[in-house]
């Protein structure tokens, strides 16, 4: 059977709560709730079925940032996100427990840019990665990306996550046929077999 681990990618209150992530999101910010609300179920049927949950949180300070980062916020007026000890850079409606493994992610995008957080994977022999948090077309889709390359299997869960500049239609069928992503629901199967890999498509595409 193929090693699983969940991996929550930045769940934290700057993406998902607060005037901040309001003011960013485009669409309905009831989503960015029901996508945390999805994530915590998500884990707690990881830990139920004795999957690993592996959490990925991102902090912004402006120390952390490369040139181009700050060049960019400058130019666009962006202000540093998920400062280090704020209640922005604190997970959303669900928090790692003891063992479960953090890591942390400075300035970036990839999961796979923190460190240890490939070494921990090889290390516990992990052949998928199931993927929620957000947002889908950024952070989500950087670690997918990195993850396809290295070897690794994906599922994406689709209502466990969601786009801040794509719709979200558009940014899972990209990663189902770019990556080979598996798309699933927090509460459905989340590594395909026979039939279920022939059933899945992007939600709200035709068959």
């Amino acid at each position: 059977m193929t090693a699983t681990a969940l991996v929550v990618v930045d769940l934290q209150n700057d993406f998902c709560a607060g005037p901040r992530a309001l003011a960013r999101y485009p669409g309905d910010p009831t989503r960015l709730e029901v996508v945390a609300a999805n994530t915590a179920l998500a884990v707690s049927r990881a830990r139920a079925h004795g999957t690993e949950v592996v959490f990925v949180r991102f902090v912004g300070d402006v120390e952390h940032q490369g040139p181009s980062w700050r060049r960019r916020d400058r130019a666009l007026g962006k202000q540093p996100k998920c400062l280090e000890g704020s209640w922005g850079a604190e997970f959303r409606m669900v928090s790692p427990e003891p063992g479960e493994r953090v890591f942390t992610k400075r300035a970036c995008f990839d999961a796979f840019l923190s460190e240890g957080f490939e070494r921990h994977l090889v290390s516990r022999g992990v052949e998928r990665l199931v993927l929620a948090g957000l947002y889908a077309d950024v952070c989500v889709d950087s670690t997918a990306r990195t993850a396809f390359q290295k070897g690794f299997h994906i599922t994406v869960l689709t209502d466990c996550t969601t786009g801040l500049h794509l719709q979200d239609v558009d940014i899972l069928r990209f990663m189902r046929v770019l990556y080979g992503a598996y798309l699933a629901t927090h509460d459905h199967p989340w590594t395909p077999s026979g039939e279920e890999v022939r059933a899945c498509r992007t939600p709200g595409t035709k068959a």
